[in-house]
């Protein structure tokens, strides 16, 4: 399956792959605090172990900083 992950091509050895998978096969860091868009959809946390990712899909992970004054 080939994605784009941030704008940059990943190609992964799974024929189905779940945003929860996604999250541990790209070993993303810290994975409570990112939002992650599919396609420009932003997916609900809670869905992240259901919703599948499919071949030429686009996954952008967000993280929102918080801080300041």
């Amino acid at each position: 399956m080939k994605i784009k992950i941030n704008g940059e091509d990943f190609t992964f050895d799974h024929d189905a792959l779940t945003v929860d998978g996604l999250l541990i096969a790209h070993q993303v860091e810290m994975p409570e605090y990112v939002t992650v868009q599919v396609n420009e959809e932003i997916i609900d946390k809670d869905d992240f172990a259901s919703f599948n990712i499919h071949d030429g899909d686009e996954v952008e992970f967000l993280y929102y900083m918080g801080g300041g004054k």
